[in-house]
């Protein structure tokens, strides 16, 4: 996710913009830069790397002026590089963006057939050509960002200056975070609050479809239409750090509710409900290369891991190949039968992870195809793969993996979609039901998040003191259980095991007491009837039965101590919705306990040993 800042005011901009730029780098990024009006013309100072690499740059070629904007980039379409860097000018335009411009590339033939020079791969780019090409058509900022906005579809939190308005900033949003601070003969925006701290407690949020005006003295907010919009001021009391975590005690916390954002960022562009299909543009595969696919490796380690047991079921049932999940440090230790016709699909968060890496590059000299599944552009995986499918989960700062694990299922659900349609194992019919059913999701899991929270937490503070929990699944909640086991081990170093329910009678139905929690996911999918049976038998060795369950199951209810519901989904789409309480689960332990939540003993975010 991208940094956004802008002033317009009395004071020097630069400085105020990079300071506001380094308040927001836990949000990630790979380039920076500042567009500064002086008062006749716009300068811009662009720099890869960290913010340092843009203090040199501004401290060789100073920006004088008292307006301006500052962007921290995050690549998503193209690589890091200076030319892709924020911001994009056009004419007489500086623009700065967060957020995904679905339709670029139909934009991008329409503008160049008209004869627009764009020479960055990105799609904030378009959005700058096509305010100039408003404005050469007459009318002021306003009114061609307005025009422009129009064409646009996607998400955005864009902030757009002109040479022409030496006083005026503009900024509007859609799906993408965007505030403003009201000062004293100043005004600022940004996409987060902590931005802003240093300089006004006062903001507003601005909603999906609105636009502002910012000058030194006011602020205009109105719809796209031109509807003017009276807005809710605020007073913010955070400190920075709290700022930074948006309110939220830790990062981890934060980071469990950012979910669904981030599967709407990762789905976003690649569904196409129209049609009913997956666009195979940004997936790393292509239909031509559908035809050799024999086999599908998964290889990941830790929580990847987890999703890529989830996506064997994806692959198996949705696409028909045969499907092989490995421990990338297992299949390093031995001499694995891979060649030509496997695709390996690699999964690494960080995408620098040495195991999934090793793995990967053995695999690629056998002659197997390659693809990435990573959350960090232009990481090493990525990198040697023959092709990537990113996930738009934002930097992840919680050691232990919560949002990055659902945005990978999210990958693996949309590749088996998109495989199986190709290969003829789904219908059209099939095909659309799947995508509208994750057109959905992230409305289902804010709702999960939202109505399970406080539920979830009476249940951590009552259970604090257990030695050992044990987490059943079957099916595809089976690596589910897996993942909440981990969660619980890593961050409050409680002794949990994930076991597949039909497994307990072949040992660990002996650990059940009534010392021992037992958490049993038993939503309604065809696993459902003989999950219920392993329930009924931990009850009767005396467990304390936390049943996460799909809503008005009675028969849950009561065979069970607590029931945490989650709402009705097809199969594919409940691990999605099972893992959030106990991800919440794993949390308020850790809380309760006092461990430390985002950094535990002994972990790293990224394993780059053996």
């Amino acid at each position: 996710m991208c940094g956004i800042v802008g002033y317009v005011g009395k004071e020097d901009s630069a400085p105020i913009l990079i300071d506001g730029l380094r308040r927001l780098e836990y949000r990630g990024y790979d380039s920076a830069g500042l567009a500064v009006h002086d008062g006749e013309r716009i300068q811009v100072v662009r720099a890869v790397g960290k913010l340092r690499e843009l203090e040199k740059a501004v401290g060789a070629a100073p920006l004088p002026g008292s307006l301006g904007i500052g962007h921290t980039r995050w690549a998503t379409h193209g690589r890091p590089s200076e030319i892709n860097a924020h911001p994009h000018v056009a004419g007489k335009v500086a623009v700065i963006h967060n957020g995904i411009i679905e339709n670029h590339m139909p934009l991008r033939e329409r503008l160049e057939k008209g004869g627009s020079e764009i020479v960055s791969d990105t799609d904030t780019e378009i959005v700058a050509h096509l305010i100039d090409e408003q404005l050469r058509k007459g009318g002021d900022l306003l009114a061609s960002v307005r025009g422009a906005l129009a064409q646009v579809e996607g998400a955005y939190a864009i902030a757009v200056t002109s040479q022409d308005e030496p006083d005026r900033l503009v900024v509007a949003k859609s799906a993408s975070p965007l505030v403003l601070g009201l000062g004293e003969g100043e005004n600022f925006c940004g996409s987060d609050i902590p931005a802003l701290l240093p300089y006004t407690k006062r903001v507003i949020v601005l909603e999906d479809g609105q636009l502002a005006v910012l000058t030194r003295e006011t602020v205009e907010i109105s719809t796209l239409e031109g509807a003017p919009v009276e807005a809710e001021v605020r007073t913010i009391d955070w400190s920075p750090m709290m700022a930074e975590k948006a309110g939220y005690k830790h990062f981890m916390l934060k980071e469990i509710f950012e979910q669904p954002r981030a599967i709407e960022d990762t789905l976003r562009g690649r569904l196409d409900r129209e049609h009913g299909d997956i666009t195979g543009a940004e997936l790393g595969l292509a239909d031509e290369h559908v035809p050799g696919i024999e086999r599908v490796y998964l290889v990941a380690c830790g929580t990847s891991h987890h999703a890529a047991m989830a996506g064997r079921y994806y692959f198996e049932s949705l696409t028909g190949l045969p499907t092989s999940v490995e421990l990338a440090s297992e299949l390093r230790a031995r001499d694995p039968v891979i060649g030509p016709g496997d695709l390996v699909i690699a999964i690494s968060q960080s995408g620098e992870t040495l195991d999934t890496l090793m793995a990967a590059k053995l695999a690629k000299e056998k002659g197997a195809r390659v693809l990435a599944i990573a959350n960090v552009m232009g990481s090493a995986i990525p990198r040697m793969a023959d092709g990537e499918l990113y996930t738009r989960a934002g930097p992840e700062i919680g050691v232990a993996s919560t949002k990055c694990f659902t945005a990978q299922l999210a990958a693996l659900l949309m590749l088996a979609v998109y495989l199986g349609r190709r290969r003829g194992r789904l219908s059209p019919e099939r095909t659309a039901e799947l995508v509208e059913a994750m057109a959905r999701l992230s409305h289902q899991m804010r709702d999960v998040l939202q109505g399970t929270r406080q539920l979830v937490m009476n249940l951590a503070r009552r259970h604090v003191d257990a030695r050992d929990v044990l987490f059943l699944g079957r099916g595809l909640n089976f690596p589910i259980a897996l993942e909440g086991a981990l969660k619980l081990k890593e961050i409050s170093y409680v002794h949990a095991e994930g076991y597949a329910s039909g497994e307990m009678k072949h040992g660990p139905i002996a650990l059940i007491d009534s010392a021992v929690p037992v958490v049993v996911l038993v939503p309604q999918d065809e696993c459902r009837d003989k999950s219920m049976g392993n329930l009924q038998e931990a009850k009767a060795r005396g467990g304390r039965i936390i049943a996460i369950a799909t809503e008005s199951d009675d028969e849950v209810h009561q065979l069970s101590d607590d029931v945490v519901e989650i709402p009705a989904a097809g199969s594919e789409l409940t691990p999605f919705l099972t893992v959030l309480p106990l991800q919440l689960y794993a949390y308020y332990v850790a809380d309760f306990k006092g461990t430390d939540v985002d950094q535990p003993r002994n972990l790293a975010k990224t394993v780059t040993v053996e």
